[in-house]
This record gives structure tokens, C-alpha cells and sequence, in this order.
């Protein structure tokens, strides 16, 4: 079937910048580790060794439709042999003292801090990051592990590594703010390390942290392949000291189900719908200067605000605030410039991860709209800073929509793209049900000028952080993070919680998190 494009946009002038193609960055990534880049494929790495196994999928890139490195796919026997692999690593890494361990980690972020610029390009490439975001998303990896570096001893006082490697299944929005570095925190506490590349992107970026990581000496596995096919060894294989995971609720929940059977320890963050209140509120400059941020990535995060509950009668005075910021947003393709030696353009998003998703959303909108959904906003695709005649199928402009109808997705569930959603309401009942439609959410926030309104409705949202008038975030160093209701599941992280997610205390010690059988804050 032909791929359909979307009407070329209407900048001629302008061009790609200088030595920033795929083609400069895969040479560079041939140069920088070339035992674990092959001609024109990436290699699996596991039983310490870069291995030319599994079937290379084609892929192609958000920002333009142009082909790129695509997953080495594993099937399960072969997965299984990295898994033993892995355990015979981790069964002499926990062995290592905790000086060596740290200093190969320290070692690790010199080499990544070195390359950063290139890490963040395969970050552009591969799942449409603009630049600013892709090196945000280096820099929190490298800045937040440093944290754990420099503050290790305490945080193991009396606690000792797994039993097994960590096994590490993250979504593809974050490969080194939140894969990389959960990984290297995992290693640096005494366990070997396994991560799944994501099947939608990152799979370049991954592979050239992990070569940095394996010269140090981290007793790192990076497989890919189906979740299906591999779900068996990367879950449920007894060798696993602990799942961590990363993603969507469908399929949490079966990873869910999987640990709980088998009583092994788990992380699982999952989506929910966080949602903004407005609620007695007056300072409409505050919330006309915030919309714009809301957007960073096209709202492709987990901590994203797709969803407005407004007091019907500051409506109109809600609109004067949003409507003007919304139609500032910066949108395109993150490397297009006048002249090849501009500075990186300045946006608020690129595409989004791919044609399929941005298909789902154009036909979630027109669906609801179709369903009585009113379209408050509609970003135009000539706004757009985009190269002429290049494949726009992952872009999604923005999108405003008032009261999407209960049937559509968009009304209970996070759509993870640039469709901002407005419920009105009249009560603070209302209100409260609004905000928790999807019996759990990572971040919520509330916006209201009496201090003790909030005081008294935030502990009746159902996120795990809520914040006055402002965004909240996951959180970086120690902030603790986690989630309510079917948002999480397992183990809470932040600070000292993630190293004691991945090691063992006193046999009777209750980690803090939700679990099946009891919920603990801290």
C-alpha cells in the first residue's frame, strides 16, 4: 500500500542543517563504536560480546519518512541464552566493591558526556526530539546519575544486589533520562543490567550508550525484539531479580499479572489521564505563560497534561489566557534551517513517533468531532517549519477539543500527542470526578487562588504528585515518584526508593509502592 502524504508545506527556503543528516550521524556512530555498528545494522549485546544475531528490521525516521537503522529482532531461545548470560555477570558484578563499581559509572558518563551531541542527533532521528529536548534528555541521564555516583554509600548502608539481573522494558520517549539511566543506577548498586530496545525507536541511541557503558565494564545486555517473543525470558524467566517497566497500560497489565504469579520484584509505570483544574482562579497570565511548556515533545510524555476541568463560568476567561498561547507553538522539523550553519531551530515539537500514531490521532479527532466534540483550536500545517516536499505523515498539529463525547478515546484515556481536551464543570464534585477519570494518574495539578481550596480538593485527586497552580514532573535525584491506581504498580523510585527497588534489606522490609496487597508512600 502507498504511503499517503500530507500537503507539502509552504517553506522553500528552507534546508537541512550542515552535518546533521542520518547519514552524518550513522558515519560518526561507525567511528565512535564500530564493534557495536555494522554496514547498515546495529548488534545485539549480550554474554558480554556484540553479536550479529537476530532478524534487522527496516525502520524509518518520524522527521521525514527516510530510512533508518532498524531493531535486531531476537527470537525467544536466543533471548533466553542472553538472560543466562546475564546472570552469570551479575553473579560476579555484586562481587565487585562499591569504589571500582562506582568508578566505571563515573567513567561511563565521561564518555557519554563526551558524544552527548551525537546521542541527542540519533535522539532527533529516531523518535522526532527537538534538539533542545534531545539534549535535555542526555543531560538529565548523565546529571542525575552523577547524583547517585557522588552520594552511593549511605543509600546501600546494610542493603545488598538482587539475586539476579534487572530487566529493563521502558517505552521509547526517553532512552537515556529514563532507560539509560535506570540502568546505569541498577549497575552501579550491584546488579547486571538487561534492557529490551524499544520497538518504536531509539534502538541507534541505546546501542551507542551501551558501547560506552560495556568498555567501562558495566555488565550490560541490550536485546531487541517483540514483547511477545521475548516476554518469556525478559519476565518470567526465574534468572530475573526484578522487572522494570515503562509504558502502556494494556500492556503493564500483563507484565502486571506476570510478576504478581511469580511473586518477583517489580517497577511498572504506566500511563493515566493528568489533568489541570481550574477552579476560583484569576491569574490568567501564570497560565498563559505555562500552556506553551505543556507541549514540550507534542505532550509525548508520561507526565504530560492532555486534559483541562474548567469551572464553566471562568470559561471565557480561560479561553482569553489558553487560546493565545496555544497558537504560538513552534512546530517542525527539528533540523530544517535557512542556512546550513544556523543554530538548531528553536520549536515546541517535531512529529510525532510515527505515521501509524499520527493517523490514530487525526481519526481519534475527527471521530469525537463527528461525535459532537467542538474544535476549539486546529494548528495549520502551512505554520509549520518543515523542508519542501519532505514526508509530513508523522506530524500532527495541534488540537484543541471541548467535551469529547464519553465514547471517544480521547475522553478517558492519555492520547500521547498534541490534542489538548476541555471538560467544564460546575461543582467541585464535578471537578473531582473529572480529574480522576482514569482511576489513577502520575501528575495532576490544580489551579486556584485560595490556598485552602487546594488544601482541602488535592487530596481527593488520584495522582501521585499534585501540583498548586504549577506543573509537576517525574521528578529528578531525590524526588520520590510513583503513582495511584492502575498509573503504577511495584515499587516507587526517586532518591534512595530507586536503589532500594533494586536491592535487598532486612527480610522483613515492605518497600514503598503499590502493590496488590498493600500501598506505602515512603
Amino acid at each position: 500500500m502507498a504511503t499517503t502524504l500530507t500537503p507539502v508545506p509552504i517553506h522553500p527556503h528552507l534546508t537541512l542543517k550542515a552535518g546533521t543528516s542520518w547519514s552524518d550521524a550513522w558515519r560518526r556512530c561507525l567511528t565512535v563504536a564500530p564493534e557495536a555498528f555494522q554496514d547498515d545494522r546495529v548488534l545485539n549485546l549480550w554474554g558480554s560480546a556484540w553479536r550479529a544475531d537476530g532478524r534487522a528490521l527496516s525502520a524509518t525516521s518520524p522527521v521525514d519518512g527516510s530510512p533508518i537503522a532498524g531493531p535486531p529482532r531476537l527470537d525467544r531461545d536466543t533471548a533466553h541464552q542472553a538472560v543466562r548470560a546475564s546472570l552469570d555477570q551479575h553473579r560476579a558484578w555484586r562481587h565487585i566493591p562499591l569504589d571500582e563499581r562506582r568508578a566505571r559509572v563515573a567513567a561511563t558518563l565521561d564518555a557519554l558526556t563526551e558524544h552527548r551531541e551525537l546521542l541527542a542527533l540519533l535522539l532527533v532521528w529516531e523518535i522526532g526530539k527537538p534538539w533542545r529536548l534531545a539534549q535535555a534528555d542526555v543531560d538529565r541521564a548523565i546529571d542525575g546519575v552523577r547524583w547517585y555516583v557522588d552520594g552511593i554509600e549511605p543509600m546501600l548502608d546494610g542493603r545488598a544486589p538482587l539475586d539476579g539481573p534487572v530487566s529493563n522494558i521502558a517505552s521509547w520517549n526517553y532512552p537515556m533520562s529514563v532507560l539509560v539511566h535506570a540502568m546505569l543506577v541498577q549497575a552501579l548498586a550491584g546488579n547486571a543490567v538487561i534492557a529490551k530496545t524499544p520497538t518504536d525507536g531509539g534502538v541507534a541511541c541505546l546501542t551507542l550508550a551501551s558501547a560506552l557503558a560495556a568498555r567501562e565494564g558495566i555488565p550490560a545486555t541490550l536485546v531487541s525484539g517483540s514483547g511477545g517473543e521475548l516476554s518469556q525470558a525478559l519476565v518470567r524467566a526465574p534468572e530475573i531479580g526484578c522487572v522494570s517497566f515503562v509504558g502502556g497500560r494494556d500492556t503493564g497489565a500483563a507484565v502486571a499479572t506476570a510478576v504478581a504469579d511469580l511473586g518477583k520484584r517489580h517497577v511498572l509505570e504506566q500511563e493515566g489521564l493528568n489533568t489541570w483544574g481550574i477552579w476560583n482562579y484569576s491569574d490568567w497570565d501564570a497560565l498563559t505563560a505555562v500552556v506553551p511548556k505543556l507541549f514540550d515533545y507534542g505532550k509525548q510524555r508520561c507526565t504530560a497534561y492532555p486534559r483541562f476541568v474548567v469551572q464553566r463560568q471562568l470559561f471565557d476567561e480561560f479561553l482569553a489566557a489558553y487560546l493565545p498561547a496555544v497558537r504560538t507553538l513552534r512546530v517542525g522539523h527539528p533540523l530544517a534551517v535557512e542556512k546550513p550553519d544556523d543554530p538548531y531551530p528553536e520549536l515546541d515539537f517535531g512529529p510525532v513517533i510515527n505515521a501509524a500514531k499520527a493517523k490514530e490521532l487525526r481519526d481519534q479527532v475527527a471521530e469525537a468531532i463527528d461525535r459532537g466534540a467542538v474544535p476549539l483550536h486546529r494548528g495549520r500545517e502551512a505554520d509549520a517549519r518543515l523542508l519542501p516536499g519532505q514526508d509530513t505523515s508523522a506530524y500532527v498539529h495541534p488540537v484543541t477539543l471541548l467535551n469529547p463525547p464519553p465514547s471517544s478515546p480521547l475522553h478517558h484515556a492519555e492520547p500521547f500527542g498534541p490534542v489538548d481536551t476541555i471538560v467544564l464543570v460546575d461543582t467541585e464534585a464535578e471537578l473531582l470526578a473529572a480529574m480522576n477519570a482514569s482511576n489513577g494518574a502520575l501528575v495532576a495539578t490544580l489551579s486556584t487562588d485560595d490556598r485552602a481550596t487546594f488544601d482541602r480538593l488535592a487530596p481527593q485527586i488520584r495522582a501521585f504528585k499534585v501540583g498548586h497552580g504549577k506543573p509537576r514532573s517525574r521528578g529528578d535525584r531525590d524526588e520520590l515518584f510513583g503513582g495511584f491506581g492502575a498509573s503504577w504498580s511495584g515499587a516507587f523510585v526517586g532518591g534512595e526508593l530507586l536503589v532500594r527497588a533494586v536491592t535487598q534489606g532486612p527480610d522483613d522490609e515492605r518497600l514503598p509502592g503499590n502493590f496488590p496487597d498493600y500501598h506505602l508512600m515512603a
